[in-house]
């Protein structure tokens, strides 16, 4: 399973740069969104893909017994998750407003003017 995702992962990651490397702004920002997706992909398996019972430690031990899940990766990307969202949403009114403006996708058509 792991170097499937590891595959995957190195999938998404040449995506999102090729999608970055593009002249369109929408490319650029749905580039944006695999990158992130991608890195919360690496978190995770990196963590280890374990499947085991939840970390909590019953009443009366000092640790866990058996296999248990690790918190702290599952925290890290439910808040880069939370955090992705809002920067597209911040970067999608951003493109919105800059086709009202220019009235162009073309990064390179973008930067030639001054309003």
């Amino acid at each position: 399973m792991e170097p499937l995702m590891a595959v995957a992962i190195g999938i998404l990651f040449a995506a999102a740069i090729y999608m970055m490397l593009r002249r369109s702004i929408v490319k650029l920002v749905i580039g944006l969104m695999l990158l992130s997706n991608a890195a919360n992909l690496l978190i995770f398996s990196t963590a280890g893909m374990v499947r085991g019972a939840p970390p909590l430690i019953a009443q009366g031990l000092t640790a866990p017994e058996g296999v248990v899940a690790d918190p702290l990766p599952q925290a890290l990307v439910l808040t880069a998750i939370v955090i992705a969202f809002g920067v597209l949403s911040f970067a999608v009114v951003l493109v919105r407003r800059a086709w009202e403006i220019v009235r162009a996708d073309d990064l390179d058509r973008m930067k030639d003017t001054d309003t």
